[in-house]
């Protein structure tokens, strides 16, 4: 890739809006150049024999198995409500 410009910075920056000094353009200009040509120089490792990953640690679900089970009858979960009808909870209207 061809080294970044002071336009692309200025036009990165602009688009981050980021208000950034003359000095600091010339500044990260050598630094974002310097980022890519690191990550360039990955382009060249030999991975064919790394095995492709979704993700660098090994997942594992760690919840519990989706067991139905019995719960509290709709009546007793009623009973404490402030307030119900036709056995569901009533609550006042957030909509005008």
């Amino acid at each position: 890739m061809a080294e970044i410009s002071k336009q692309q910075v200025k036009h990165v920056a602009h688009l981050a809006r980021l208000a950034i000094t003359d000095q600091e353009v010339e500044v990260m200009t050598k630094q974002l150049g310097d980022i890519i040509h690191y990550a360039e120089l990955l382009n060249d490792l030999d991975t064919s024999q790394v095995e492709p990953t979704t993700h660098v640690l090994d997942l594992k679900n760690v919840m519990r198995k989706d067991v139905p089970r019995k719960w509290i009858d709709r009546e007793d979960a009623l009973k404490n409500a402030p307030d119900q009808q036709d056995g569901q909870f009533r609550v006042p209207s957030i909509l005008e």
